[in-house]
């Protein structure tokens, strides 16, 4: 348990300076699920539930001081829930939903606390000092990764104590409560990423994709392989289009000179 507690911590190390930096991407619940389902010696739970936790917190974005429930941590618990508990993870994600916002709170109060530190780097860009500045951004770095790492440690190493404790003393109505309301979530959450990218023309192609799923039974997979398709047919047929308008235009550009 040491050792897989000594693991979640450094990737959510990893996952603290992504978030705010460099954004690969390995923050986001679908691959912190992952890993943590491969470090925790359960793959396929941990696939499955970041999955869950992806399209429940899919349009949570963090923007400056506004910080949403950090996904990064959620999703860290809420497989520890699911592979300990063997709880589904709609109900896994009912539960990690507290252990975000509280890990929401504590990032704001790091970030509070490290305002302080840009009136320094001012002093430091108005001196020149560019080893100042750079000595500022990997103290900014390494408190906000020690952050993470911490709370991705105590998660496991604590955490499972309190999952036995939950498994041995909550109610069963209480788990399908924690269900239903995951599964929820997950509406909730492709309805907030719909709402800031609708657009009329993509409308004919949300409901193809409603047909396909609902009358049809295509699978997921089948649907996302059928947009592929599609999107590539359309980006050709855009590029084939515009061709001959490049041409024409730039042959009225020669006549004209």
């Amino acid at each position: 348990m040491l050792m897989e507690a000594i693991l979640v911590g450094a990737w959510a190390f990893l996952c603290g300076i992504d978030k705010f930096d460099i954004f690969t991407g390995i923050h986001r619940p679908l691959i912190t699920g992952t890993v943590v389902g491969l470090i925790m010696g359960d793959l396929q739970t941990g696939l499955i539930a970041g999955a869950t936790f992806e399209l429940a917190w899919l349009g949570l974005m963090s923007n400056a001081g506004i910080q949403p429930p950090d996904t990064t941590i959620g999703a860290i618990v809420g497989t520890m829930f699911a592979i300990k508990l063997n709880m589904s993870p709609e109900a896994a994600l009912g539960f990690a939903v507290p252990f975000a916002l509280a890990m929401q709170t504590l990032v704001i109060f790091l970030f509070t606390s490290c305002a302080p530190l840009m009136a320094k780097a001012d002093e430091y860009a108005d001196n020149g000092d560019l080893k100042g500045i750079d000595r500022l951004l990997y103290i900014g770095l390494s408190a906000r990764g020690m952050l993470y790492a911490v709370v991705g440690f105590s998660s496991i190493y604590f955490g499972v104590s309190g999952a036995q404790f939950i498994e041995a003393n909550l109610p069963e109505n209480i788990v399908k409560g924690m269900s239903i309301a995951g599964g929820m979530m997950s509406a909730v959450g492709f309805a907030m990423l719909l709402r800031a990218m609708f657009n009329v023309t993509i409308l004919p192609y949300f409901f193809l994709g409603f047909v396909l799923a609902t009358y049809f039974n295509m699978p997921i997979l089948g649907v996302a392989l059928v947009f592929t398709c599609i999107a590539v047919l359309d980006y050709m047929n855009n590029n084939k289009n515009s061709g001959p308008t490049q041409t024409s235009n730039a042959q009225v550009f020669d006549d004209e000179l």
